[in-house]
């Protein structure tokens, strides 16, 4: 009979290799690559400049909603940009919306949710993050009102001068490039002939290469090179540790163990779900096995309401970014922040559980 500590490292082993023969060549490889191409080649001013109270609201707040999309962070990373963002004069609704959304629906988080959990689960993550990102910074921007004041004041000549810059690459270079790295992606996790799919994704990066080539300075690449490698240490390492120790865990702590508390949809399950996401710190990736593995998701004992909510308060809340929070807007914007992303997730998970999951 296997002793408990040698069992508990067996099947820490087998979860950790089970992630990383299954998803690390043919999920997370091409995803470093996107998501460090987006770090190098979307210009943050493209985006900050449509953050001001000035802009118009479609726009400040869907601008706002997606541009997550371009950073592989989660909720304690992001706040130094959030403060960054305040301080160079945005909208306080804009801000929160970039603060949930961010590392909700940063493009590493989404494609690994679908590759592990289920393409449906991943659809839900993404649409419900940019939805609920867009409410709660509407709803916080109206019981707020003072803030835009005051930085509408004083930031106005500053916003001028950002909205004059422009980019001299033709405007169909960096969309071109993106679709093309996304489409290595599709294909190298698709169900095709694993000769189709080499030689496809070969075409596709002769694609990439003569862009990079063409229309890309030496600099630009070499930061492209830069971007991949801070944010492969920067996340691969804890991806590896934690979903070893999770294996770990889940020796002692079967998943049998928490579906009474997540094993339905009901509304105290997904309330449960989000505060838990609410208070736990989750690296970026790490909530995916989080959920898969110690939760028991894929083993059936979490159900689909709660799971998602689970994904749509752990990555963007914890009590450590929620200290933070407080030293930068307050006491009040922070406790109706976190009530606000508390409340619209459980609300989430609910309708997906019980409505739109299959």
């Amino acid at each position: 009979m296997t002793d408990p500590l040698t069992g508990s490292l067996l099947l820490g082993w087998d979860t950790l290799f089970g992630y990383l023969t299954q998803h690390v060549v043919t999920c997370l490889v091409p995803a470093f690559f996107i998501a460090g191409a987006i770090a190098a080649f979307v210009k943050k001013d493209a985006i900050l400049k449509y953050f001001s109270p000035e802009t118009k609201k479609t726009t400040s707040f869907g601008i706002a909603s997606v541009s997550g999309a371009v950073l592989a962070v989660c909720s304690c990373t992001i706040l130094p940009m959030f403060a960054g963002i305040l301080k160079k004069g945005s909208g306080l609704g804009p801000a929160i919306t970039f603060l949930y959304a961010g590392p909700a629906i940063n493009v590493l988080a989404i494609i690994y949710t679908a590759q592990v959990l289920g393409i449906d689960l991943g659809i839900a993550r993404a649409v419900s993050a940019i939805v609920l990102s867009i409410v709660i910074g509407l709803v916080m921007m109206k019981l707020f009102p003072a803030h835009d004041e005051e930085t509408t004041k004083t930031h106005a000549a500053a916003r001028r001068a950002v909205m004059a810059k422009e980019d001299t690459r033709p405007k169909w270079v960096v969309p071109a490039f993106f679709v093309l790295l996304v489409a290595i992606l599709l294909v190298g996790t698709s169900a095709l002939d694993l000769f189709l799919r080499l030689l496809i994704v070969y075409f596709l990066s002769m694609g990439v290469a003569f862009l990079l080539i063409y229309y890309f300075t030496r600099d630009e690449v070499t930061d492209w090179g830069y971007e991949i490698w801070d944010l492969t240490k920067k996340i691969f390492p804890i991806l590896v540790i934690g979903t070893f120790a999770l294996g770990v865990l889940a020796f002692f702590l079967p998943p049998e163990t928490f579906r009474p508390f997540f094993g339905d949809n009901s509304l105290l399950a997904n309330f449960l779900a989000a505060l838990v996401g609410a208070i736990l710190y989750m690296p970026t990736l790490l909530e995916v096995p989080i959920i898969g593995t110690t939760l028991g998701y894929l083993t059936g004992s979490m159900a689909k309401g709660p799971a998602l909510a689970l994904l749509l308060t752990g990555p963007s809340v914890s009590l450590p970014s929620l200290l933070v929070l407080y030293r930068i807007i307050g006491g009040k914007k922070t406790l109706a922040y976190a009530g606000l992303v508390i409340g619209f997730s459980t609300i989430a998970g609910f309708i997906f559980g019980n409505f739109l999951a299959v």
